[in-house]
């Protein structure tokens, strides 16, 4: 299995091809924000347009391709379709204050879920040219790269990312706690500011884990599919598998994984 376009299944293949479509009119748009950083105005209202414009293209490809499934998107909300055991979950831009500052860190995020299930997922940074994909049971790959999560045993030598809740005091508060818990312990925290590539960089060993609070299905969605495909384990913070109603997640390779969900729901209770 070396890559989607032998070894994928239709429905791959139409949201890869919906993913790079729209990543065209982002990747340009990008280069606009950084011209936008020396205007007075600010890019803001630019930015809600190329939202706006990269749903639209991802929203219209894959309707094009499967016009009776439903979509539940960030910015459009949930769209019904006559097919109710499949869904497209999709963030036209995960990452967008890092997209604003023009910083090359942001992704397009496409999921499929199927009776309930998720079944498939696409996370692709434009500017990196960064393809992550994963069906279950056909693994995950990086630009039709193998991956697999990393080995790492030692909490000591492992390498965390998590995302720091916006505006409720009492989220920043706990998330305050996890970080006080966890930091003597790991080799390192990181905060890049795009779930989705947190998830897609755990199922490519590049994390050891990661885990966040607050977030919505589509921040999500693909990333647990890369994670779960790469070998990683996925859980919420109570160890079920609610994350997308619970809107928080825990992903790591088995072998720490529940060291790091007992220490961050230990800090929780703190």
């Amino acid at each position: 299995m070396t890559g989607f376009s032998t070894t994928y299944s239709p429905v791959m293949n139409v949201m890869v091809s919906a993913v790079r479509k729209a990543a065209r009119n982002l990747k340009r748009d990008f280069g606009e924000v950084e011209n936008l950083q020396v205007s007075e105005k600010g890019p803001g209202d630019f930015v809600t347009q190329a939202d706006l414009r990269t749903e639209k293209t991802l929203i219209d490809e894959l309707r094009k391709a499967r016009p009776h499934y439903s979509i539940v998107s960030e910015e459009a909300g949930h769209l019904d379709g006559s097919d109710k055991t499949h869904r497209f979950i999709i963030d036209p831009v995960d990452g967008t204050t890092n997209f604003i500052h023009a910083i090359p860190h942001f992704a397009i995020s496409v999921a499929l879920e199927r009776e309930g299930q998720l079944a498939a997922g696409v996370i692709y940074n434009p500017v990196t040219d960064e393809l992550f994909i994963a069906e279950k049971g056909f693994g995950a790959f990086l630009n039709n790269r193998r991956l697999r999560v990393s080995a790492r045993r030692d909490m000591r030598q492992a390498v965390f990312a998590t995302g720091i809740p916006f505006g409720v005091k009492e989220g920043q508060d706990r998330f305050a706690r996890e970080l006080t818990r966890l930091m003597p312990k790991v080799a390192g925290i990181r905060r890049f500011g795009s779930a989705a590539l947190d998830l897609a960089y755990v199922a490519a060993g590049r994390f050891d884990g990661f885990w966040e609070s607050g977030l919505g299905s589509w921040d999500m969605a693909a990333g647990i599919v890369l994670v779960r495909e790469a070998g990683g384990l996925v859980t919420d913070l109570a160890g079920g598998q609610a994350m997308l109603a619970a809107g928080n997640v825990v992903a790591a390779n088995p072998h720490l994984m529940a060291t790091l969900r007992d220490e961050v729901t230990a800090a929780g209770k703190a």
